[in-house]
């Protein structure tokens, strides 16, 4: 509350660790989380030579990797974590627990990091190109949304991913982030019409 009165905080990025995992998740092989589609300019998966146990393991791992990577504090690791080798920093792994997917990503690194840092540099170069239209791309929604109900909205944080995903579309991707594609963003009505469940869903 300010004053008495509800705030709202978004944020928006195309954060580039959430870039490698799922760049990684595409390499993989791995489907979860289903709904979100696939990401553009992507290599098929890799032919990997493993059993069904050992690529459920290998998601699994990747499920938690995923969480921490999204959405970090709501998803503390219960034991350490440690940097692996190759990707500036961008992939942390607990030290226990997570062997499978440290081998499966090692060679993966410089591709996963490129991709990344391409696609947060052209996020990064488009949000420069149109400067104040993020926050009234927002504003104009939840003024919309409390409109419609009649009352201030109450106080919410939304953080928003903005990819280079195949299809069209705004995901939930945790309890607080969506992600949204990059084309999606780019159209102002589109994206207008988009967003407003989302608001609705949390003011």
């Amino acid at each position: 509350m300010t004053g008495g009165q509800p705030e709202w905080v978004i944020r928006e990025d195309a954060a580039k660790s959430v870039l490698v995992a799922l760049y990684l998740r595409q390499v993989l092989g791995i489907r979860s989380p289903e709904e979100l589609p696939a990401l553009r300019r992507v290599p098929p998966p890799v032919v990997r030579d493993e059993t069904d146990a050992a690529h459920a393991q290998l998601e699994r791992e990747w499920r938690v990797f995923w969480a921490m990577a999204v959405e970090p504090q709501a998803h503390p690791s219960p034991v350490p974590l440690e940097l692996v080798d190759g990707f500036e920093g961008l992939v942390a792994r607990p030290v226990d627990g997570a062997d499978a997917l440290r081998r499966a990503i090692s060679s993966h690194a410089d591709d996963a990091v490129d991709f990344a840092r391409l696609a947060h540099d052209r996020y990064a170069r488009e949000s420069a190109a149109r400067p104040g239209v993020s926050y009234r791309a927002y504003a104009s929604a939840i003024a919309a949304h409390e409109r419609a109900v009649g009352r201030r909205a109450h106080s919410f944080e939304l953080n928003v991913q903005v990819l280079p995903l195949a299809q069209r579309g705004v995901w939930w991707i945790g309890s607080l982030t969506v992600a949204v594609t990059d084309g999606l963003r780019g159209d102002v009505a589109a994206f207008d019409s988009a967003i407003h469940p989302i608001i609705a869903e949390l003011a």
